[in-house]
Protein backbone atom coordinates (compact mmCIF):
# COMPACT_ATOMS: atom_id res chain seq x y z
CA UNK A 1 0.00 0.00 0.00
CA UNK A 2 1.30 3.43 -1.01
CA UNK A 3 1.88 5.69 1.92
CA UNK A 4 2.53 9.94 2.30
CA UNK A 5 5.12 11.73 3.58
CA UNK A 6 5.49 15.44 4.60
CA UNK A 7 8.55 17.46 4.93
CA UNK A 8 8.74 21.83 5.39
CA UNK A 9 10.53 24.42 4.81
CA UNK A 10 10.24 28.41 5.61
CA UNK A 11 11.61 31.74 4.25
CA UNK A 12 14.02 33.90 5.08
CA UNK A 13 11.69 35.95 6.35
CA UNK A 14 10.04 33.75 8.55
CA UNK A 15 11.22 35.40 12.10
CA UNK A 16 13.01 31.98 12.79
CA UNK A 17 15.11 31.89 10.06
CA UNK A 18 15.79 35.92 10.91
CA UNK A 19 17.02 34.95 14.17
CA UNK A 20 19.11 31.84 12.38
CA UNK A 21 20.76 34.89 9.90
CA UNK A 22 21.47 36.77 12.39
CA UNK A 23 23.59 34.41 14.48
CA UNK A 24 25.43 33.04 11.65
CA UNK A 25 26.28 36.72 10.46
CA UNK A 26 27.72 37.78 14.00
CA UNK A 27 29.49 33.73 13.98
CA UNK A 28 30.89 35.22 10.68
CA UNK A 29 32.22 38.99 11.80
CA UNK A 30 33.61 37.22 14.30
CA UNK A 31 35.82 34.54 12.50
CA UNK A 32 36.44 36.92 9.47
CA UNK A 33 38.38 38.68 12.13
CA UNK A 34 39.31 36.37 14.11
CA UNK A 35 39.36 32.67 13.36
CA UNK A 36 39.74 31.13 16.59
CA UNK A 37 36.68 32.97 17.89
CA UNK A 38 34.67 30.94 19.96
CA UNK A 39 30.49 31.14 19.79
CA UNK A 40 27.76 30.51 20.70
CA UNK A 41 25.20 33.03 19.55
CA UNK A 42 21.54 33.44 19.93
CA UNK A 43 18.99 35.50 19.08
CA UNK A 44 15.00 36.66 19.52
CA UNK A 45 13.10 38.80 17.03
CA UNK A 46 9.65 40.40 17.82
CA UNK A 47 7.76 43.88 17.53
CA UNK A 48 10.39 46.15 16.70
CA UNK A 49 13.11 44.32 19.11
CA UNK A 50 15.84 42.36 18.51
CA UNK A 51 17.89 40.60 21.65
CA UNK A 52 21.26 39.02 21.26
CA UNK A 53 22.83 36.43 23.71
CA UNK A 54 25.20 34.19 24.01
CA UNK A 55 28.80 33.09 25.24
CA UNK A 56 31.81 34.70 23.32
CA UNK A 57 35.80 34.55 23.23
CA UNK A 58 37.81 36.39 20.69
CA UNK A 59 40.06 38.44 20.25
CA UNK A 60 37.73 40.73 17.53
CA UNK A 61 35.26 43.31 18.51
CA UNK A 62 31.89 43.37 16.33
CA UNK A 63 29.61 45.61 15.88
CA UNK A 64 26.75 43.91 16.81
CA UNK A 65 23.89 46.40 15.88
CA UNK A 66 25.23 46.79 12.67
CA UNK A 67 25.01 43.24 12.09
CA UNK A 68 21.63 42.62 13.09
CA UNK A 69 19.71 45.53 11.16
CA UNK A 70 21.50 44.27 8.35
CA UNK A 71 20.14 40.84 8.36
CA UNK A 72 16.88 42.31 8.85
CA UNK A 73 17.05 44.84 6.36
CA UNK A 74 18.40 41.74 3.86
CA UNK A 75 15.74 39.63 4.86
CA UNK A 76 13.38 41.98 3.57
CA UNK A 77 12.03 44.32 6.07
CA UNK A 78 12.61 47.86 5.31
CA UNK A 79 9.08 48.96 5.22
CA UNK A 80 8.06 50.44 8.84
CA UNK A 81 4.79 49.41 8.51
CA UNK A 82 6.10 45.99 9.12
CA UNK A 83 6.66 46.57 12.46
CA UNK A 84 9.98 45.05 12.19
CA UNK A 85 12.31 46.96 10.02
CA UNK A 86 16.54 47.03 10.58
CA UNK A 87 16.42 50.99 10.57
CA UNK A 88 14.27 51.51 12.95
CA UNK A 89 14.13 47.49 15.70
CA UNK A 90 15.94 48.27 18.85
CA UNK A 91 18.82 45.94 19.39
CA UNK A 92 19.30 44.65 22.96
CA UNK A 93 22.81 42.84 23.26
CA UNK A 94 23.61 40.44 26.38
CA UNK A 95 26.38 38.63 24.70
CA UNK A 96 29.42 37.83 27.29
CA UNK A 97 32.28 35.70 27.72
CA UNK A 98 32.71 32.28 27.34
CA UNK A 99 32.72 30.36 30.71
CA UNK A 100 36.19 29.23 31.30
CA UNK A 101 34.67 25.52 32.67
CA UNK A 102 33.61 24.95 28.91
CA UNK A 103 36.79 26.60 27.10
CA UNK A 104 39.49 24.30 29.02
CA UNK A 105 38.01 20.99 27.90
CA UNK A 106 38.03 22.33 24.20
CA UNK A 107 41.46 23.97 23.73
CA UNK A 108 44.45 22.07 23.93
CA UNK A 109 48.39 22.61 23.56
CA UNK A 110 48.02 19.95 20.81
CA UNK A 111 45.19 20.79 18.33
CA UNK A 112 44.23 17.53 17.24
CA UNK A 113 43.33 16.70 20.72
CA UNK A 114 41.39 19.38 20.95
CA UNK A 115 38.12 18.05 22.98
CA UNK A 116 34.50 18.17 21.41
CA UNK A 117 32.65 21.59 22.88
CA UNK A 118 29.72 19.58 24.15
CA UNK A 119 28.03 15.87 24.45
CA UNK A 120 25.62 14.68 22.49
CA UNK A 121 24.88 13.18 18.97
CA UNK A 122 24.31 14.38 16.00
CA UNK A 123 23.21 12.75 12.62
CA UNK A 124 23.61 13.07 9.23
CA UNK A 125 21.49 11.23 6.23
CA UNK A 126 21.42 10.86 2.54
CA UNK A 127 19.32 9.25 -0.07
CA UNK A 128 19.49 8.84 -3.68
CA UNK A 129 15.90 10.26 -4.23
CA UNK A 130 17.43 13.48 -5.83
CA UNK A 131 20.37 14.60 -7.24
CA UNK A 132 21.64 16.37 -4.61
CA UNK A 133 20.84 13.43 -2.30
CA UNK A 134 18.17 14.77 -0.19
CA UNK A 135 14.53 13.56 0.82
CA UNK A 136 12.44 14.50 -2.12
CA UNK A 137 9.74 16.74 -0.02
CA UNK A 138 12.13 18.78 1.61
CA UNK A 139 14.18 19.33 -1.63
CA UNK A 140 10.68 20.75 -3.42
CA UNK A 141 9.84 22.82 0.03
CA UNK A 142 13.14 24.55 -0.55
CA UNK A 143 13.06 25.01 -3.68
CA UNK A 144 9.39 26.21 -3.40
CA UNK A 145 10.46 29.41 -1.34
CA UNK A 146 13.67 29.99 -2.66
CA UNK A 147 11.87 30.52 -6.24
CA UNK A 148 8.96 32.37 -4.17
CA UNK A 149 11.71 34.96 -2.46
CA UNK A 150 12.72 35.66 -6.14
CA UNK A 151 9.83 36.62 -6.98
CA UNK A 152 9.23 38.60 -4.62
CA UNK A 153 12.28 40.30 -5.25
CA UNK A 154 11.82 40.98 -9.13
CA UNK A 155 8.60 43.18 -7.64
CA UNK A 156 7.03 42.03 -10.93
CA UNK A 157 5.04 39.08 -11.35
CA UNK A 158 3.87 39.19 -7.09
CA UNK A 159 4.34 43.09 -6.14
CA UNK A 160 2.49 42.78 -2.96
CA UNK A 161 4.42 39.49 -1.65
CA UNK A 162 5.99 40.43 1.67
CA UNK A 163 9.07 38.45 3.29
CA UNK A 164 7.63 36.05 5.83
CA UNK A 165 6.05 32.20 3.66
CA UNK A 166 6.22 28.59 4.82
CA UNK A 167 5.92 25.96 2.60
CA UNK A 168 4.75 22.02 2.71
CA UNK A 169 5.17 19.16 0.45
CA UNK A 170 3.50 15.88 0.64
CA UNK A 171 4.90 12.75 -1.54
CA UNK A 172 3.48 10.11 -2.04
CA UNK A 173 5.44 6.59 -2.00
CA UNK A 174 4.64 3.09 -3.17
CA UNK A 175 5.72 0.23 -1.18
CA UNK A 176 9.40 -0.24 -2.04
CA UNK A 177 9.89 3.65 -1.07
CA UNK A 178 9.95 5.08 -4.29
CA UNK A 179 7.88 8.56 -5.40
CA UNK A 180 5.22 7.61 -6.87
CA UNK A 181 3.84 11.52 -7.23
CA UNK A 182 3.38 14.71 -5.60
CA UNK A 183 0.65 14.86 -3.41
CA UNK A 184 0.01 17.92 -1.99
CA UNK A 185 1.49 21.45 -1.78
CA UNK A 186 0.87 24.30 0.89
CA UNK A 187 2.50 27.44 0.02
CA UNK A 188 1.55 30.30 3.14
CA UNK A 189 2.50 33.59 2.47
CA UNK A 190 3.02 37.19 3.53
CA UNK A 191 1.04 39.58 1.07
CA UNK A 192 0.08 43.46 1.24
CA UNK A 193 -3.52 43.97 2.11
CA UNK A 194 -3.50 44.70 -1.66
CA UNK A 195 -7.55 45.19 -1.99
CA UNK A 196 -9.13 47.78 0.23
CA UNK A 197 -12.67 46.58 1.10
CA UNK A 198 -15.50 48.90 -0.42
CA UNK A 199 -17.36 49.88 2.73
CA UNK A 200 -16.59 49.40 6.61
CA UNK A 201 -18.83 46.14 7.00
CA UNK A 202 -17.56 42.79 8.05
CA UNK A 203 -19.47 41.73 4.50
CA UNK A 204 -17.19 44.12 2.71
CA UNK A 205 -13.80 43.12 4.50
CA UNK A 206 -14.65 39.37 3.90
CA UNK A 207 -14.94 39.91 0.14
CA UNK A 208 -11.82 42.08 -0.43
CA UNK A 209 -10.32 39.22 1.86
CA UNK A 210 -11.38 36.59 -0.81
CA UNK A 211 -10.57 38.57 -3.95
CA UNK A 212 -6.75 38.78 -2.53
CA UNK A 213 -7.07 34.94 -1.76
CA UNK A 214 -7.96 34.08 -4.90
CA UNK A 215 -5.42 36.43 -7.04
CA UNK A 216 -2.50 34.92 -4.60
CA UNK A 217 -3.47 31.20 -5.01
CA UNK A 218 -4.03 31.67 -9.01
CA UNK A 219 -0.79 33.25 -9.17
CA UNK A 220 1.12 30.63 -6.87
CA UNK A 221 -0.42 28.09 -9.15
CA UNK A 222 0.46 30.18 -12.62
CA UNK A 223 3.60 31.86 -11.74
CA UNK A 224 5.08 30.14 -8.88
CA UNK A 225 4.59 26.39 -9.85
CA UNK A 226 5.63 26.26 -13.49
CA UNK A 227 9.37 28.38 -12.60
CA UNK A 228 9.87 25.87 -9.96
CA UNK A 229 8.87 22.71 -12.07
CA UNK A 230 11.17 24.17 -15.19
CA UNK A 231 14.20 24.09 -12.56
CA UNK A 232 13.54 20.02 -12.06
CA UNK A 233 14.88 17.06 -13.39
CA UNK A 234 12.38 15.43 -15.77
CA UNK A 235 12.32 12.16 -13.56
CA UNK A 236 10.78 15.24 -10.56
CA UNK A 237 8.48 16.93 -12.92
CA UNK A 238 6.93 13.56 -13.75
CA UNK A 239 5.57 13.30 -10.35
CA UNK A 240 3.19 16.34 -10.84
CA UNK A 241 -0.19 15.67 -12.40
CA UNK A 242 -3.79 17.01 -12.29
CA UNK A 243 -3.96 15.69 -8.92
CA UNK A 244 -2.23 17.53 -6.62
CA UNK A 245 -3.91 19.55 -4.18
CA UNK A 246 -2.72 22.72 -3.66
CA UNK A 247 -3.74 24.62 -0.07
CA UNK A 248 -2.72 28.72 -0.43
CA UNK A 249 -2.69 30.78 2.61
CA UNK A 250 -5.33 28.07 4.57
CA UNK A 251 -6.66 30.81 6.65
CA UNK A 252 -7.68 33.38 4.31
CA UNK A 253 -5.49 35.95 4.71
CA UNK A 254 -1.57 36.59 6.03
CA UNK A 255 -0.93 40.02 6.24
CA UNK A 256 0.25 40.42 9.76
CA UNK A 257 3.45 38.10 9.70
CA UNK A 258 7.48 38.54 10.61
CA UNK A 259 8.71 39.15 13.83
CA UNK A 260 5.92 41.16 14.47
CA UNK A 261 3.08 38.15 13.56
CA UNK A 262 5.39 35.63 15.35
CA UNK A 263 8.53 35.73 17.80
CA UNK A 264 11.20 34.15 16.30
CA UNK A 265 14.57 32.45 18.08
CA UNK A 266 17.81 31.39 16.68
CA UNK A 267 18.03 27.41 16.77
CA UNK A 268 13.41 26.65 16.48
CA UNK A 269 13.88 25.14 12.47
CA UNK A 270 16.12 22.47 13.39
CA UNK A 271 14.76 19.88 10.88
CA UNK A 272 14.05 22.22 8.22
CA UNK A 273 17.71 22.76 8.42
CA UNK A 274 18.21 19.62 8.01
CA UNK A 275 16.78 16.23 6.53
CA UNK A 276 12.81 17.26 6.78
CA UNK A 277 12.28 14.79 9.15
CA UNK A 278 13.21 11.58 6.90
CA UNK A 279 16.24 11.65 8.48
CA UNK A 280 17.05 11.60 12.43
CA UNK A 281 18.01 14.72 14.30
CA UNK A 282 19.73 14.86 17.59
CA UNK A 283 18.34 17.93 18.51
CA UNK A 284 20.91 20.51 18.85
CA UNK A 285 20.78 23.55 16.98
CA UNK A 286 23.38 24.71 14.02
CA UNK A 287 22.92 28.78 13.84
CA UNK A 288 25.16 30.64 15.72
CA UNK A 289 27.81 27.73 16.62
CA UNK A 290 31.02 27.88 15.95
CA UNK A 291 32.99 24.55 14.67
CA UNK A 292 33.70 23.48 18.27
CA UNK A 293 30.76 22.54 18.92
CA UNK A 294 30.11 19.46 17.53
CA UNK A 295 26.50 19.79 16.76
CA UNK A 296 27.35 21.63 14.31
CA UNK A 297 30.76 20.47 12.66
CA UNK A 298 30.04 16.84 13.38
CA UNK A 299 26.80 17.18 11.71
CA UNK A 300 28.03 18.18 8.81
CA UNK A 301 31.06 15.93 8.52
CA UNK A 302 28.05 12.96 9.43
CA UNK A 303 26.26 14.06 6.26
CA UNK A 304 29.36 14.47 4.41
CA UNK A 305 30.22 10.86 5.34
CA UNK A 306 26.01 9.73 4.13
CA UNK A 307 26.60 11.41 1.10
CA UNK A 308 29.75 10.09 -0.41
CA UNK A 309 28.60 6.86 0.87
CA UNK A 310 25.14 6.87 -1.34
CA UNK A 311 27.17 8.54 -3.97
CA UNK A 312 29.62 5.56 -4.03
CA UNK A 313 27.08 2.93 -4.41
CA UNK A 314 27.28 1.75 -0.56
CA UNK A 315 23.87 1.89 0.07
CA UNK A 316 20.45 3.86 -1.52
CA UNK A 317 19.76 5.39 1.89
CA UNK A 318 22.55 6.05 5.10
CA UNK A 319 21.89 7.16 8.65
CA UNK A 320 24.55 8.35 10.78
CA UNK A 321 24.62 9.00 14.14
CA UNK A 322 28.22 10.01 15.89
CA UNK A 323 28.35 11.07 19.19
CA UNK A 324 30.54 12.62 21.75
CA UNK A 325 31.58 13.66 25.32
CA UNK A 326 32.54 17.18 25.81
CA UNK A 327 36.51 17.90 26.11
CA UNK A 328 37.14 14.42 24.51
CA UNK A 329 38.25 14.25 20.96
CA UNK A 330 37.16 10.87 19.89
CA UNK A 331 33.84 10.31 19.46
CA UNK A 332 32.18 7.87 21.47
CA UNK A 333 30.25 5.73 18.85
CA UNK A 334 29.94 5.25 15.52
CA UNK A 335 26.85 3.62 14.07
CA UNK A 336 25.88 3.60 10.47
CA UNK A 337 22.18 2.05 8.94
CA UNK A 338 21.78 1.44 5.41
CA UNK A 339 17.79 0.29 6.22
CA UNK A 340 18.33 -2.73 4.30
CA UNK A 341 19.36 -0.90 0.98
CA UNK A 342 23.35 -1.68 1.30
CA UNK A 343 25.08 -2.85 -2.05
CA UNK A 344 27.96 -4.46 -0.01
CA UNK A 345 28.83 -7.80 1.41
CA UNK A 346 28.84 -6.44 5.11
CA UNK A 347 26.41 -5.78 7.86
CA UNK A 348 26.16 -2.19 8.89
CA UNK A 349 27.94 -2.86 12.10
CA UNK A 350 30.77 -3.52 9.79
CA UNK A 351 30.53 -0.95 7.13
CA UNK A 352 30.66 1.90 10.38
CA UNK A 353 33.72 0.44 11.53
CA UNK A 354 35.84 0.90 8.55
CA UNK A 355 33.81 4.03 7.87
CA UNK A 356 35.73 5.42 10.96
CA UNK A 357 38.44 4.21 9.81
CA UNK A 358 38.42 6.10 6.74
CA UNK A 359 37.10 9.93 8.31
CA UNK A 360 39.17 11.24 11.11
CA UNK A 361 36.01 12.36 13.53
CA UNK A 362 38.04 14.08 15.92
CA UNK A 363 36.68 18.12 15.95
CA UNK A 364 39.72 19.00 14.89
CA UNK A 365 40.24 17.50 12.27
CA UNK A 366 36.48 17.87 10.99
CA UNK A 367 37.39 21.33 11.01
CA UNK A 368 40.13 21.18 8.83
CA UNK A 369 39.18 18.46 6.62
CA UNK A 370 35.72 20.75 5.65
CA UNK A 371 37.43 24.16 6.35
CA UNK A 372 34.93 25.12 8.99
CA UNK A 373 36.86 27.67 10.57
CA UNK A 374 35.80 30.50 7.81
CA UNK A 375 33.29 32.88 7.92
CA UNK A 376 31.02 30.31 5.68
CA UNK A 377 28.06 30.33 8.11
CA UNK A 378 25.06 33.35 6.97
CA UNK A 379 24.69 31.49 3.91
CA UNK A 380 23.24 28.41 5.40
CA UNK A 381 21.14 29.89 7.37
CA UNK A 382 17.87 29.82 5.08
CA UNK A 383 16.43 26.74 2.73
CA UNK A 384 18.33 24.33 4.49
CA UNK A 385 22.34 22.87 5.74
CA UNK A 386 22.30 20.34 4.07
CA UNK A 387 21.79 19.81 -0.15
CA UNK A 388 23.22 23.30 -0.75
CA UNK A 389 25.89 23.68 -3.60
CA UNK A 390 29.27 24.10 -2.61
CA UNK A 391 31.33 27.12 -4.11
CA UNK A 392 33.88 29.73 -3.76
CA UNK A 393 32.68 33.06 -2.99
CA UNK A 394 34.86 36.00 -1.93
CA UNK A 395 33.78 37.87 1.00
CA UNK A 396 34.62 41.63 2.02
CA UNK A 397 34.27 42.44 6.19
CA UNK A 398 34.07 45.96 6.56
CA UNK A 399 34.24 47.46 10.73
CA UNK A 400 34.52 50.39 12.28
CA UNK A 401 36.62 49.21 14.69
CA UNK A 402 38.80 47.12 12.60
CA UNK A 403 40.98 47.01 8.85
CA UNK A 404 39.00 45.30 5.91
CA UNK A 405 39.09 41.90 5.58
CA UNK A 406 38.80 40.28 1.93
CA UNK A 407 38.74 36.18 1.73
CA UNK A 408 37.84 33.85 -0.67
CA UNK A 409 35.76 30.71 1.05
CA UNK A 410 34.52 27.71 -0.21
CA UNK A 411 30.74 27.35 0.68
CA UNK A 412 29.47 23.96 2.07
CA UNK A 413 31.85 21.89 1.54
CA UNK A 414 30.05 19.24 3.53
CA UNK A 415 28.20 18.76 0.15
CA UNK A 416 31.57 17.76 -2.06
CA UNK A 417 31.37 13.85 -3.35
CA UNK A 418 35.09 14.64 -2.51
CA UNK A 419 35.66 10.59 -0.63
CA UNK A 420 33.47 8.95 -3.56
CA UNK A 421 36.56 6.88 -5.39
CA UNK A 422 38.11 6.81 -2.15
CA UNK A 423 34.91 4.31 -0.36
CA UNK A 424 34.77 2.76 -4.15
CA UNK A 425 38.07 0.90 -3.09
CA UNK A 426 37.42 0.57 0.29
CA UNK A 427 34.38 -1.32 -0.62
CA UNK A 428 35.58 -2.59 -3.64
CA UNK A 429 32.98 -1.39 -5.65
Amino acid sequence: MNYLFTSESVSEGHPDKVADQISDALLDEFLAYDPQSKVACETLVTTGQVVLAGEVKSRAYIDLHEVARRVINRSGYTRSEYKSDGDSCGVFSAIHEQSADINRGVERSESMNQGAGDQGMMFGYACNETDNYMPLALDLSHLLLRELAMIRREKNEMPYLRPDAKSQVTVEYDEQHRPVRIHTIVISTQHDEFIAPTGHTPEAQAKADKEMLDRIADDVRRILLPRVIAQLPKRVQALFDDRLLLHVNPTGKFVIGGPHGDTGLTGRKIIVDSYGGKGAHGGGAFSGKDPSKVDRSAAYAARHMAKNMVAAGIADEVLIQVSYAIGVAQPISLFVDTNHTSHVAMSDAEIAGKIGEIFDLRPKAIEERLKLRNPIYEETAAYGHMGRQPRTVHKTFTSRYEKPVEVDVELFTWEKLDYVDTLKKAFSL
